[in-house]
């Protein structure tokens, strides 16, 4: 039977359970091919079975596991293919935010940008590359903030969560996270022209230069992030 979880809400235990689950498969720390044991993951995130099963159907939908009979939950994980897509929908998906962000942003986030920029050249300069993805993930939040559209901005924040581990990996090279801020202050730049055309450009070339740096350094091996 079931316990009874405690101090946590039906809605967002499962919430957590499913965004930790799913956090795992996109770090690799649940590799593709491994079984998912609801009793196993329950003991391990403190909660029943029953949020782990309302989960695990979630990240079936998603295409991060298969649910086969009479075996379970196996993770499929993430394929080069399924890579190189993303990263193509982020790079349209982050051109029309951006431009959108250009005619509604305030003062107040173009010195959040201001501000985010500068940190991320201060924790380069440092060799502190383990902070720079939560950076670059908060950039990009403030640009779809500023955008307007609640809708495109739930859209790119689960793509930035599904990147996650990828920017992990080529954020950790200083001499793609340097380039990479240099391509975050010219979108900036552009975003206090008011320039639609012009951040809408630079965030498209900066996703797809990303996305090249990825495949140069053979982080996408197989289905996995090398």
């Amino acid at each position: 039977m079931d316990k009874p979880d405690k101090g946590i809400g039906p809605v967002s235990r499962s919430g957590r359970v499913f965004s930790e689950i799913r956090t795992g498969i996109l770090s690799g720390k649940y590799r593709e091919g491994e079984e998912l044991k609801e009793e196993s993951l329950g003991g391990e995130l403190g909660v029943s079975r029953t949020p782990v099963r309302e989960a695990l159907r979630q990240l079936e939908q998603e295409g991060l596991i298969d649910i086969i009979p009479n075996k379970g939950a196996v993770v499929t994980g993430v394929s080069p293919d399924d890579i190189r897509d993303i990263y193509m929908v982020r790079a349209r998906l982050d051109g029309l935010a951006a431009s959108l962000a250009a005619g509604n942003i305030d003062e107040k986030g173009l010195e959040e940008l201001e501000e985010n920029v500068h940190l991320a050249e201060y924790h380069c300069e440092r060799g502190n590359v383990d902070r720079l993805p939560e950076l670059d993930s908060r950039f990009h939040e403030i640009i779809y903030r500023a955008g307007g559209s609640r809708y495109i901005g739930r859209m790119m924040v689960r793509l930035h969560q599904y990147s996650f581990a990828m920017r992990q990996k080529t954020l950790a090279k200083v001499s793609r996270a340097e380039a990479s801020n240099r391509e975050h202050r010219l979108i900036t730049e552009a975003l206090k022209k008011r320039d639609p055309s012009l951040a809408d450009r630079l965030s498209r070339e900066h996703v797809i230069k990303a996305y090249e740096n990825m495949l140069e350094k053979g982080y996408v091996n197989g289905g996995r992030i090398e």
